[in-house]
Order: structure tokens, then C-alpha cells, then sequence
């Protein structure tokens, strides 16, 4: 055992389960083929939105995505399935792009849950007048 050839001298019974043998000089195929299908769809949805958009609205979503991602990525889901199912009578300006931003932020707020605080009440508890009452006092 030399070090050099380590993965030969293992046998594939000792190698616990998910776990496999990599020589030195091979990489993970698995994982350079997913990096390299997600890069290819960001290239055509990068693709499709320069065609759709104009360099305004272009501009307006590349600073969107700075400040709230899921709202642009949002905005760049629906225009790419409009575009594909050929829903877009033309290219979008900011204007018509604002729009858009401002749906999303609405449909997404509606679709925020809400806390609702309940204050139990005990049987000392009156539910009429404050239980500050410097009247009584007297």
C-alpha cells in the first residue's frame, strides 16, 4: 500500500452506502452535468428575456434582482412562459414591467399569513371597564 492507488486496494464490500471511490485525477460527471444543464437554462432564459424586454426594463429587473431575487425570479418565470406560449404582443417596457412587479407584490402579500393574538380569559376577568379603576378606591 503505497498511497498512490488507494481506491484499488478497498473492496466494494467496506465502502458504506452513498459513498463511492474516486481515483485522483477523476471529477463528479454527475454533478458537472447538472452545473452545466442549469447554466445552459439560465443562457436561454437569459436569451429570451433580451428578446422580450427592452434594455430599460432589462436594466430595471437586473437592479430588482439585487435587492428581492424571488420577486424578479418571479417576474422572469411569468414573462418566459408568456413568451413561450406566445402571450406577448410586443417587447415589454419598464412601465409594463412595473406592472408586473406590482402583481406579484400583491398576490404575494395577499398569500402572507396572519397572527392573531388571543388573550385568554379567566373567570376573575371582567370583560366590561379596565381593571384600573381608581373608583373603587375610594
Amino acid at each position: 500500500m503505497d498511497g498512490q492507488n488507494l481506491s484499488s486496494d478497498i473492496r466494494p464490500e467496506e465502502i458504506p452506502d452513498g459513498f463511492t471511490t474516486a481515483g485522483p485525477n477523476s471529477a463528479t460527471t454527475q454533478g458537472s452535468e447538472n452545473g452545466s444543464i442549469a447554466q445552459k437554462k439560465d443562457a436561454q432564459r437569459q436569451a429570451a428575456l433580451e428578446q422580450v424586454l427592452t434594455p430599460d426594463a432589462l436594466a430595471r429587473l437586473g437592479t430588482i434582482k439585487l435587492v428581492k431575487p424571488d420577486r424578479a425570479s418571479a417576474v422572469e418565470g411569468l414573462i418566459v412562459s408568456m413568451a413561450m406560449s406566445g402571450k406577448l404582443p410586443g417587447r415589454i417596457n419598464e412601465g409594463k414591467l412595473i406592472e408586473m412587479l406590482e402583481g406579484i407584490g400583491a398576490k404575494q402579500q395577499q398569500t402572507r399569513s396572519t397572527i392573531n393574538i388571543q388573550r385568554k380569559q379567566y373567570a376573575f376577568d371582567s370583560d366590561s371597564g379596565s381593571d384600573f379603576d381608581d373608583d373603587d378606591l375610594l
